[in-house]
């Protein structure tokens, strides 16, 4: 299972996830936010195939891909 969390304090609407997801799982809001962007959401989480485009092309590191159940491989 897989939970993709996007930092609406970070996210600034620039759509380079819609792009560039190959699964189609992000959208634009299209209500605009306080800061007057259309903030990107996981519509369709289902379809995350975890490849961490997301996490890679986001220019402000808002997206974590996070794969629920599954030991964390990153070593403190």
């Amino acid at each position: 299972m897989v939970k993709v969390c996007i930092d609406s304090d970070l996210c600034k609407g620039c759509g380079i996830c819609v792009e560039f997801c190959p699964r189609g799982v992000f959208k634009l809001k299209e209500d605009l936010s306080e800061s007057g962007v259309h903030l990107a959401v996981a519509k369709e989480e289902e379809k995350c195939t975890v490849c961490h485009l997301c996490e890679l092309y986001c220019p402000d590191f808002a997206i974590a891909v996070v794969e629920r159940g599954k030991p964390s491989s990153r070593k403190a």
